[in-house]
């Protein structure tokens, strides 16, 4: 697997409303500054322009050349995609003959009323877009999308290239499941496993046996073609066997360990008769010869987390902050999550005086850590960064990380798990007594649960303003309401609203540390 470096640009104008010189900026303003550059180094467009360089009819992607002989083929699926595949019809368009790519349904029309016309195909191009999996749910229009794409794959001969797009979302917009099973058994089985408790591993395990594309068919049915996948990755680390699924990843399906699985959940004796016969068939099967990747396939890792947080630090810089990155792994409940961003702060803006506050601090974050994500030596590491800018006066640090936190929904309120992220962070600012830090947490899709908004900006004075317009953020946060709080709070000029992005890798939290007050 190839990973490409980014190559990252100064937010564009329609971001900037806070974009200014970084003297007249305020920490909230730089905030914003901060995550618009981190979703602009992983646009779509951006990424596949960086990932694909054109030197007349050979085409360079990751230190490999590939020739251009009118022999290219596109497929793609994922939220990002449709903007991914203009691009590449720009700088390869010549040599495409055909292509199939399966979106989200509505994408077209959101984009265009978004002023995001430039991740449209143009007039006359040759890839047909297919819209489907409404509310990210396999349907049967997905599912046609993923059978017109299996059957340009299987069409291919060794001297074409086939071109393979994927972003987070792609699962749902390619199944393909093995005959003589339904969609909607498939569903089922993956449904009652999911209601079981099933690990994400446990359910690609069985997802994977009962696909035609899924664990490395799709790059089976392009055989004997050339593959290249361009990934946009929206999953902790970028396994490529989890993005959408893996369908350019060689895995071995073996029968006994989906069986393994389902028995382990009290299911294989109460599942429709065809998931038997089709398990029946891949006992030992594997998807290329050792499991091994061949080299006719190349997986290439074009937009992550990471890169997102890189291209934010280099912003930062900008703005006049010093970045530290803590980690891109960020996950589990959001409230450990808020705690331990809540200890950090206290840890970089407490006075060099009180030596065991400070040790106790650290330590209570080092225990921390790794429940939300966050590795040992990298919690070690980011306290050392903290202690050296408070002992050598660095001024303001940015801490930037990412990842995806998860919500355990105990009402009825309208949310996300990024407004739920910032008002948590802002009850821990709130012990440190006035505004302090400043803490943002957004969607690099720009959307955070089923509302507008992509997340929200907080501070350690946001508890009491809240409190003097009547809100206890407390009451919001049990009823799992954190959007209608931040919408009556100061009329809603806290929340992150950027608009749909046209890209996907996670979430993006920005913790400005201000240097520790005098004693």
């Amino acid at each position: 697997m190839a990973r490409l470096l980014p190559s990252c640009r100064s937010a564009p104008l329609w971001r900037s409303p806070w974009v200014r010189g970084s003297r007249s900026m305020s920490m909230d303003e730089r905030a914003r500054a901060v995550f618009a550059a981190a979703v602009d180094g992983v646009q779509p467009d951006v990424a596949v322009r960086r990932s694909l360089e054109r030197r007349g009819d050979r085409l360079l992607v990751a230190g490999q050349t590939f020739s251009l002989r009118h022999n290219l083929h596109l497929v793609g699926f994922g939220k990002a995609v449709l903007g991914m595949a203009a691009e590449a019809e720009r700088i390869v368009g010549d040599h495409l003959v055909r292509g199939v790519i399966s979106v989200p349904f509505g994408i077209q029309e959101a984009l265009k009323n978004h002023g995001k016309g430039h991740m449209l195909l143009g007039p006359g191009s040759r890839i047909a877009v297919m819209e489907g999996a409404k509310h990210n749910l396999p349907d049967a229009t997905a599912q046609e999308a993923a059978e017109r794409i299996r059957r340009l794959a299987a069409g291919l001969t060794e001297e074409d290239l086939l071109l393979v797009l994927i972003s987070g979302g792609g699962s749902a917009l390619l199944p393909a499941p093995v005959p003589p099973m339904t969609l909607l058994e498939k569903q089922e089985v993956t449904r009652r496993l999911a209601a079981a408790g099933a690990a994400i591993q446990e359910l690609n395990t069985v997802r994977r046996s009962l696909s035609l594309l899924k664990g490395g068919g799709l790059a089976d049915c392009a055989r004997p073609a050339q593959v290249v996948a361009l990934v946009l990755s929206d999953v902790i680390g970028d396994p490529l066997d989890l993005i959408a699924s893996g369908p350019t990843v060689p895995s071995e399906v073996r029968r006994e360990e989906a069986w393994a699985v389902l028995e382990r959940y009290g299911l294989s004796s109460s599942l429709p008769e065809s998931v038997s016969v089709v398990l029946s068939r891949c006992a030992g099967q594997t998807s290329e010869p050792g499991g091994a990747e061949p080299a006719r396939v190349l997986n290439a890792v074009i937009g992550s987390n990471s890169m997102a947080l890189e291209c934010a630090g280099r912003r930062a810089r900008e703005v006049g902050l010093r970045p530290v990155v803590l980690s891109p792994g960020v996950c589990g409940d959001v409230g450990a999550v808020a705690h331990l961003y809540g200890l950090l702060a206290r840890f970089a803006c407490s006075p060099e005086g009180n030596a065991g506050s400070l040790g106790e601090l650290a330590a209570r974050a080092r225990q921390l850590g790794p429940e939300v994500g966050v590795a040992s030596w990298d919690l070690l590491r980011t306290l050392k960064v903290l202690e050296d800018g408070r002992q050598e006066g660095w001024g303001a640090i940015c801490l930037l990380a990412g990842g995806e936190p998860t919500v355990r929904l105990a009402g009825t309120g309208r949310g996300g798990r990024n407004q739920e992220l910032a008002l948590r962070v802002a009850l821990e600012l709130s012990r440190n007594g006035g505004a302090g830090p400043v803490f943002l947490s957004g969607g690099t899709d720009g959307q955070d649960g089923p509302t507008e908004a992509a997340g929200a900006v907080t501070d350690g004075g946001l508890a009491g303003e809240a409190r003097a317009q009547g809100l206890e953020a407390e009451r919001f946060l049990a009823n799992n309401d954190s959007f209608t709080f931040f919408s009556r709070h100061a009329g809603g000029r806290r929340l992150l609203v950027p608009g749909l992005t046209g890209t996907n890798v996670m979430d993006v939290h920005v913790l400005v540390l201000p240097p520790p007050s005098p004693q």
